[in-house]
């Protein structure tokens, strides 16, 4: 079976923390023997080339310097912080959809999956009209592109539009599913990304009094009241905080920090290899995702560092916001 995935953000290169719960199910897909191609946009002139072996087909949509409507913060948020990243759009969409018809008239692909699909479904429903054959599409809401669709109220055309031409939908949680059928009236099968668990035996005791915050720097994710409930541990002196990540809000919340006077207890890692993440969730003691609703209604949509916890045999604290209870009850 050929399978042709389509979605805006996928790894530049081997170790790219991009996604990696994806890269995760395409390699076992491949070890069934399914052979997968990615169609992705393009990340400051990024070229073609392969990830694990999957050739990983990118569309140029701007100059090199103004290609970066997606990776590193999704492209929601970033249009939520620069309105004229919209001006990209129209290209990116042209782009893509000349991408997609190109591919499929090159390939008869069976199936062809959407990720994010506002706006890659135009993306996916292009690609199947330029099939000779008859490929299922398929796609996998996040929530993400939910948000951007409640905001953007004129965008819920294209959504019923797009779901209405769907074999199969998917949502990763079971609050990206009641999201989709309040905009669609679709009830989407609910498959959330696992971990691969290690033996059963295996142990990581961890460093006493460190807490441990993995993500993106970015409004809903709460730091601002993590570091807050640092300020009320002054009586626990071995309590430390170790944010592992990058993104537009580290500037104020180092500040935060520093005001705070909280240098010492709260270390900035910024962003680590695998390996070094690895370490991270080994040697902590709790793990902590403090999500919140920020203002343009964006919430964790399922929240796959606390699994990743988990696989560590790590407790996790989270707060009670979108798909988390999913995770953690």
């Amino acid at each position: 079976m050929k399978l042709l995935i389509i979605t805006t953000n996928f790894p530049r290169w081997e170790g790219d923390p991009h996604s990696p719960w994806l890269v995760e199910l395409l390699r076992m897909l491949r070890a069934e023997g399914v052979e997968v191609e990615i169609l992705a946009p393009s990340f400051r002139g990024l070229a073609s080339h392969t990830i694990e072996g999957m050739p990983v087909h990118r569309f140029r949509y701007a100059l090199a310097a103004w290609e970066t409507l997606t990776h590193e913060a999704g492209a929601p948020t970033k249009i939520r912080q620069n309105p004229l990243y919209l001006l990209l759009l129209p290209i990116y969409l042209l782009a893509g959809l000349l991408a997609a018809w190109r591919l499929s008239r090159r390939t008869a692909y069976d199936v062809i999956h959407v990720h994010w699909p506002v706006p890659q479904g135009l993306l996916g429903v292009a690609a199947r009209q330029a099939s000779r054959g008859r490929p299922r599409l398929v796609a996998t809401f996040y929530g993400a592109d939910l948000v951007l669709v409640k905001r953007f109220p004129a965008l819920r055309p294209f959504l019923h539009w797009f779901v209405a031409r769907c074999d199969d939908v998917a949502a990763i949680s079971s609050y990206t599913r009641r999201e989709l059928e309040t905009l669609t009236g679709v009830q989407a099968r609910i498959i959330p990304y696992g971990v691969a668990m290690p033996p059963a035996e295996t142990r990581w005791p961890g460093t006493s009094g460190r807490i441990l915050f993995v993500g993106r720097l970015i409004p809903r994710k709460g730091l601002t009241f993590l570091i807050q409930a640092m300020e009320r541990l002054a009586d626990c002196p071995g309590a430390h905080l170790v944010i592992v990540g990058d993104g537009p809000e580290r500037p104020r919340l180092e500040a935060q920090v520093c005001d705070a006077g909280l240098q010492a207890r709260v270390i900035f890692a910024g962003r680590v290899s695998d390996e070094e993440l690895e370490a991270h969730y080994q040697q902590c003691a709790v793990f902590t995702l403090p999500a919140i609703v920020d203002a343009s209604g964006d919430t964790e949509m399922l929240g796959m560092v606390l699994l990743e916890a988990m696989r560590y045999r790590k407790p996790v604290v989270a707060s009670n916001v979108g798909g988390i209870p999913d995770i953690v009850q």
